[in-house]
């Protein structure tokens, strides 16, 4: 009996996480347009969880930041960047960056700022988490290692920071993909009351809105992560070592403040940067994706996500749309790794 109840529970909170995304980012449905012509696989099986590391990590001063990333395949091969979310890390593209590399890709998998062996270069620096600074920091990071334009995907955070940089800057973007679709939005568009049941599947960013949140995080910090992990992803049956190898990148000094900045800037709690302002004004309008693109979804993401229909008409450019069947979750570069590695590839060939 409990297993039914947790089982429609987890429906019924899916579905009113898709409803509240769709409010929050201001999409509306348009159930004609989407589409989904997925080629067939050429790259190899892989069962998830085969590779546990990387080689050794790099690290280099860019922008703001000295980001710790791994770098996988050759030096001179077309670059591919990977962006990871919260709770997540560059674990999450373990798999994937060696199945990209055997392709001949240059692959590079950051840390975003507050996670790993990322640092702020000052110590005065704001821990700012608001959407246009972490697109910059993925500039920055492209201007010091010297490549001009890069295919990037992501997932949680990591999508939303595609999409920003996808319409900030477009020169800089071959192709993108962007699990769950497009997730800008803005303090002033996050604003509109929305009905209880859908509000429940962002508990945690109304916990992060108070102190006690706040020290809630800080204090139990491995417990709160591996439960959202479980909550985004009731199907995956991940092992210890495997979430304990992400959690150490959640030891990074920044990493709460950067945590609760997001999610307070998101409801228009916290203050952003003014440098920004004109960067978040763009942002604000939701402008239209123009490069080619893939979008992607877990049919058990248990995390908030706007239903495909709802953000179609928000690319513009050559566009697909998958479902990634079988139990996936939220974090689809872990999970399904193969799959997630094969829209790379492909949007490169669009």
């Amino acid at each position: 009996m409990s297993k039914e109840i947790n089982s429609d529970r987890r429906r019924f909170l899916g579905a009113a996480a898709m409803t509240v995304a769709a409010a929050q980012f201001g999409l509306f449905s348009d159930a004609n347009a989407q589409s989904s012509t997925a080629k067939p696989a050429d790259l190899p099986p892989i069962k998830p969880g085969t590779n546990t590391s990387f080689g050794p990590l790099k690290q280099i001063d860019a922008g703001l930041l000295n980001i710790g990333h791994a770098e996988a395949g050759p030096a001179d091969g077309p670059a591919v960047v990977l962006l990871h979310g919260w709770p997540y890390d560059i674990y999450s593209f373990v798999d994937v960056a060696p199945l990209l590399a055997a392709k001949g890709y240059r692959v590079i998998v950051p840390y975003l700022r507050g996670y790993g062996t990322t640092s702020f270069l000052s110590k005065d620096t704001f821990r700012n988490a608001q959407q246009s600074a972490v697109g910059l920091d993925i500039i920055a990071l492209m201007d010091a290692l010297k490549i001009q334009k890069a295919i990037i995907g992501g997932f949680d955070w990591g999508a939303r920071t595609v999409d920003v940089l996808a319409v900030l800057w477009p020169e800089r973007c071959k192709a993108i993909v962007s699990v769950s679709g497009y997730l800008i939005s803005s303090p002033a568009g996050n604003q509109t009351p929305v009905p209880p049941q859908a509000a429940s599947a962002f508990w945690y960013q109304y916990y992060f809105a108070t102190e006690v949140g706040k020290a809630g995080y800080a204090k139990y910090l491995d417990e709160f992560n591996k439960f959202i992990w479980h909550q985004a992803s009731p199907k995956w049956n991940f092992d210890d070592a495997t979430y304990n190898r992400t959690a150490a990148s959640f030891n990074n000094p920044d990493h709460v403040d950067i945590v609760m900045h997001d999610y307070r800037w998101r409801l228009g709690l916290a203050d952003g940067e003014r440098k920004y302002d004109d960067l978040e004004k763009r942002l604000a309008a939701l402008p239209v994706v123009t490069v080619p693109a893939i979008t992607m979804e877990g049919d058990s993401n248990g995390a908030a996500h706007p239903p495909s229909t709802a953000y179609r008409r928000k690319f513009a450019g050559k566009y697909d749309y998958r479902l990634i069947t079988g139990g996936v979750g939220h974090n689809i570069p872990q999970e399904a790794p193969r799959e997630f590695a094969q829209a790379i590839v492909d949007v490169d060939g669009f």
